[in-house]
């Protein structure tokens, strides 16, 4: 079962038939997890978490492109990281807004996900109610 309406994924900046997708929650926690594996120290946090999140997210012709963070530390220098980083981040954002980024936009997303009401049974049981109309309460 999928809940998402907007976009799965999004090309990236960097072109070369480079996608970002959106991850499930087991994925997050699974790159933050492989992230705390490789930090030695508090300063290379960002930067490992961003390379794990990296190697779940970018993809070419629906492919990873790298197996594990640590291929992407090796592959990628830290400016490209940084802006793949930022550009799942704003994609993220815009397909699954948090209620302390504001309003508008949560409002503007559960409209788009909205659906038109129908009425129930579609007069499917109309003949049923004609034989036995609604109560309308007691003594009425």
């Amino acid at each position: 079962m999928t809940l998402l309406a907007g976009a799965r994924r999004t090309a990236a900046e960097e072109g070369q038939g480079l996608e970002l997708r959106l991850l499930s929650a087991r994925e997050v926690l699974e790159a933050r997890r492989e992230a705390a594996g490789l930090t030695r120290e508090d300063r290379e946090r960002a930067l490992c978490a961003n390379a794990c999140l990296l190697a779940r997210a970018l993809e070419r012709g629906g492919e990873p492109v790298f197996s594990t963070g640590g291929a992407v530390l090796e592959g990628l220098s830290v400016e490209q990281i940084a802006s793949l980083s930022r550009q799942w981040s704003a994609f993220n954002r815009r397909e699954n807004p948090s209620p302390e980024e504001g309003e508008p936009g949560v409002h503007d997303l559960k409209k788009a996900w909205s659906t038109r009401l129908m009425r129930a049974f579609s007069g499917a049981c109309s003949g049923l109610l004609g034989r036995c109309p609604p109560s309308r309460g007691p003594g009425r």
